[in-house]
């Protein structure tokens, strides 16, 4: 079975003063991978107009493309009509749910959405308290229950998990501590240490690091634009990253 290569990239934050320039990084994306994966935050504030420069960036590419949106792409209330542009694209778009994908003769399961925060292992935030505290972490916890009954309902040769929040800390060190629960949460990992997958793709943190893992042992790698440095990562499940 050929490994999967899997570009991925999240925070390019298009507007319509870059519409054309980012669609030249990808050319002969083709050869170097057999999918790409959008992390979020595609545009700036979420704009209608801003969701269609990203639509005609990734539009009709060798590859199939698919995505999660970000807080950026939610802040305009905005955020179904920003998918559906996507769609209209040909993009595949995850809202806590999975697709599979037919990457040559493997398939490829994919799992994941905007995913939230909450804070790590002892020093995250609980369902105690205002209503508003309660419903913070409800929200992730909610996100992270219904991607377990996705991954284990895909039926796939390899799993990943696209998301744009972070499931460890690990990747976002580099950002100031105090920031780490708006970063990601630890119920994001516990729901796919517990179901599997082979890799999480992750963006939000720019200023963090790119690799790190979950403690069950899945690799995370953090996708963010201002991370990477170059228009897309590319990764294998075979860990040849």
């Amino acid at each position: 079975m050929t490994d999967l290569r899997i570009a991925a990239v999240g925070d390019i934050h298009l507007g319509e003063d870059l519409k054309g320039r980012y669609r030249k990084h990808l050319e002969g994306i083709e050869e170097r991978a057999d999918v790409l994966m959008l992390a979020g935050d595609l545009t700036r504030h979420g704009t209608l107009e801003e969701g269609r420069v990203v639509a005609d960036e990734f539009r009709d590419l060798p590859v199939t493309v698919v995505a999660v949106l970000g807080n950026h792409d939610y802040h305009s209330d905005l955020q179904y009509e920003i998918a559906g542009e996507l769609r209209d694209a040909g993009i595949t778009v995850l809202d806590d749910d999975g697709a599979v994908l037919q990457c040559g003769e493997t398939k490829l399961g994919v799992v994941g959405g905007k995913g939230f925060g909450g804070g790590f292992a002892g020093k995250s935030a609980s369902e105690f308290g205002e209503r508003e505290i309660k419903n913070f972490v409800a929200h992730t916890r909610y996100i992270a229950e219904a991607w377990k009954v996705a991954l284990k309902e895909v039926q796939a040769d390899h799993r990943v998990v696209l998301s744009h929040y972070s499931p460890v800390k690990e990747t976002l060190e580099g950002e100031p501590p105090e920031i780490y629960p708006f970063l990601g949460s630890y119920l994001l990992a516990e729901a796919v240490d517990t179901a599997g997958a082979d890799l999480f793709l992750h963006g939000h943190a720019h200023k963090g690091t790119e690799k790190g893992m979950t403690p069950g042992g899945i690799r995370v790698r953090n996708v963010a634009l201002p991370v990477l440095g170059r228009a897309y990562g590319v990764y294998c499940i075979d860990d040849c990253d």
